[in-house]
C-alpha cells in the first residue's frame, strides 16, 4: 500500500521542477513511513461543561444525566492528540491532511488539518485533531447504547473498552504542487473500560 502511494507521487513529481523534487519525494516517502500512535485527549467539553481538568465527584451525575436524558443536542468537543515518530534518516513532511475517525465501527467524525508539519529525523511531534460532534445526532443515526458507551469512555466513566480507527489522508507538496494521497494511512488504538 505504501509503495502504491509513493508511485503516485513519483508520477506526479515528473511534472514538477527538479530542484525541489528530491526533497519533496524524500519528505513524502518519510511521512508515509512514520509511526503513528495515540498520545492523549485534551480540551474536553460536553454540553458546555469543561472537563479539561478531569472529572469531579459532582460532575459525574451531571454528565450521566446529560447523556441519558432526552436533550436534542449534546455537543462534545475535544482534541485528539496523535504522536508521529519519524524513524527515517531525513525529515518527514506534510502540508495538511484529511481524517476519518471511527469508534467501535461507528463513523464518528471527519475533518481536516491545514497546517504544514516537518518532523526531523528521529524526532516525534504531536498532531492535534480537533473533534466536534453532536452526540444526540449520532445517537439518532446509530445504536444509542453504543454511542452512550463511547461517550462514557471519552469522558472517563465507561466500563467497556472502545476501539478507535483513524484514517489519515495527507497532502504533500511536490515542488509547488500539492498532492493528496489517494490512500489513507491507518492508526488504531483502544481506550476506556475497566
Amino acid at each position: 500500500m505504501k509503495k502504491k502511494i509513493f508511485t503516485l507521487f513519483v508520477i506526479t513529481a515528473t511534472l514538477v521542477s527538479c530542484s525541489n523534487l528530491q526533497q519533496g519525494l524524500s519528505g513524502t516517502y518519510n511521512m508515509i513511513n512514520c509511526e503513528y500512535s495515540y498520545k492523549s485527549i485534551s480540551g474536553m467539553s460536553i454540553s458546555g461543561m469543561n472537563l479539561s481538568n478531569g472529572l469531579s465527584i459532582t460532575s459525574i451525575p451531571k454528565i450521566t444525566s446529560i447523556l441519558t436524558g432526552s436533550a436534542t443536542s449534546i455537543p462534545l468537543n475535544f482534541t485528539l492528540n496523535l504522536n508521529i515518530k519519524n524513524p527515517n534518516q531525513s525529515a518527514a513532511m506534510l502540508n495538511g491532511l484529511q481524517y476519518v475517525v471511527s469508534i467501535n465501527d461507528i463513523r464518528f467524525t471527519t475533518g481536516s488539518v491545514n497546517q504544514a508539519l516537518n518532523i526531523a529525523a528521529g524526532q516525534t511531534q504531536t498532531l492535534p485533531l480537533s473533534i466536534g460532534i453532536d452526540l444526540a445526532t449520532l445517537m439518532k443515526n446509530n445504536s444509542k447504547d453504543a454511542v452512550l458507551n463511547i461517550a462514557k469512555n471519552l469522558v472517563g466513566i465507561g466500563s467497556q473498552k472502545s476501539n478507535v480507527s483513524i484514517q489519515l489522508k495527507p497532502t504533500f507538496m511536490i515542488g509547488t504542487v500539492p498532492v493528496t494521497s489517494p490512500i489513507y494511512i491507518p492508526v488504531s488504538f483502544s481506550f476506556g473500560g475497566s
